[in-house]
């Protein structure tokens, strides 16, 4: 019976440490984003993290890997995704992103993860190490937090919980009644007296958290108003996920009157049109409609192409990711957002840090994520190019200092019809 309870015991406490470690990669043309690149250049990792980087390292180390002829990148980071929480987009079991009602901050986002998502490993094959997974709703849907691409639980991904609070700002468009309309298409007045009541709702709600934060010693914990205490208090950032002009200028024009918030435009078609106001007011946009259609017939055809580099050129930081909308399926995609962006006069290493270096700053994790720096962590691939060619292949990949599979769905499909047998001869 001791023995058997010895056993049971053993169990419950935590696996042994496995012993630490280094990792050498040797002779790879490195990428380090936030210091220009080495070429060639070495990496050393210990314990999961990055111990030197340098032309060339000499100290031994238990394992080294030979990159000579890749490129050696720091893992991309998806800003803003649905990824984890969106497996087939069409089938309503599978989607968990949404909630209901208009105001439900105390939602976390990271808890519904699936961590046996077969969108993860797709995604992760093309280099994308981290992600924000992004709650949706109507008006303020939540936080989102960073999640690491691998991982058996949600706990194991999670990487830092609440980085951001979401609010959906409420369409202003008009639709004009008419002939073509909808015969549910309410009169304009009706209409703009509903938009400016959504918007008096948001500022009603906002003030209610601010009263809340000065109530007194011993008041009733209620889980809404204590998820929005760091957002009124400034120290977590808030995304306004807005796309037309109007909706930026309005969102702006509400915020200026809260100058404690930290504001961040998602989505952000039109927010090359108000580039010099975001820039002075230091507003960074994470920027999801690069291959989005323009969004006035007026408008020139590469105008979403170009949009990056004027917010950039202007002095907004610039983060980029995939889409929007269902994303999930995309993102494997992200660096080609990335690469057009650069194609159309975005800098490469301005495209480079804004799927790598800028997500982790916007999202708390600069200090430990998105470049190849001492002391930050081991989350790299090597590929055989520049990773904003879409010729190029991640061959290897690690997430803090841990090589991960690079098979798929994907992958495993391709395998199983490379090797189908012949037909019959008749």
């Amino acid at each position: 019976m001791e023995k058997l309870a010895i056993f049971f015991l053993a169990l419950l406490l935590p696996a042994a440490a496995a012993p630490a470690g280094t990792l050498l990669l040797r002779g790879a043309t490195v990428h380090t984003v936030s210091h220009g690149t080495l070429t060639p250049g070495d990496v050393l990792v210990r314990n999961g993290k990055i111990a030197a980087v340098a032309p060339k390292i000499d100290e031994p180390a238990d394992a080294s890997i030979d990159l000579a002829g890749l490129h050696l990148f720091p893992g991309l980071i998806s800003a803003s995704t649905d990824l984890g929480l969106v497996e087939i987009s069409s089938v309503r079991g599978s989607i968990d992103s949404r909630e209901t009602g208009q105001f439900t901050p105390e939602i976390e986002s990271w808890t519904a993860v699936n961590p046996d998502s077969e969108l993860i490993p797709v995604s992760r094959a093309n280099g994308i190490t981290h992600f924000v997974p992004v709650p949706k709703g109507e008006l303020v849907a939540g936080a989102s937090g960073l999640m690491a691409a691998r991982g058996w639980t949600v706990e194991d991904m999670t990487v830092r919980p609440r980085t951001a609070m979401h609010l959906f700002w409420p369409d202003h468009s008009l639709t004009v009644p008419g002939p073509k309309a909808s015969k549910k298409t309410k009169p304009l007045d009706e209409q703009a007296r509903e938009r400016a009541e959504r918007v008096r709702s948001i500022d009603q709600f906002f003030a209610d958290a601010e009263a809340w934060d000065k109530r007194p010693p011993g008041s009733p914990v209620v889980p809404a108003w204590q998820a929005m205490l760091p957002v009124v208090r400034g120290e977590l950032p808030l995304v306004v996920h807005a796309q037309g002009i109007r909706e930026i200028r309005a969102a702006l024009k509400w915020s200026a009157t809260r100058p404690r918030l930290r504001l961040i435009i998602e989505g952000g078609r039109d927010a090359w049109m108000l580039a010099t106001e975001l820039a002075q007011r230091k507003i960074p946009v994470i920027y999801s409609e690069v291959f989005s259609l323009p969004g006035q017939s007026s408008d020139a055809y590469d105008v979403q192409f170009r949009a990056p580099s004027i917010l950039q050129k202007a002095g907004v930081t610039v983060a980029i990711t995939e889409s929007s909308g269902e994303s999930a399926s995309n993102q494997r995609n992200l660096p080609y957002s990335a690469a057009q962006a650069a194609a159309f006069g975005l800098s490469r290493d301005a495209a480079l840090a804004a799927i790598t270096l800028i997500p982790a700053q916007l999202h708390g994790a600069g200090d430990s994520l998105g470049s190849i720096e001492v002391g930050k962590e081991a989350s790299l691939f090597a590929a055989t190019g520049h990773i904003l060619d879409i010729r190029s292949e991640v061959r290897r990949l690690w997430i803090s200092g841990a090589e991960q599979s690079l098979a798929s769905r994907h992958s495993r499909l391709a395998e199983r019809y490379r090797t189908r047998p012949a037909p019959p001869q008749k």
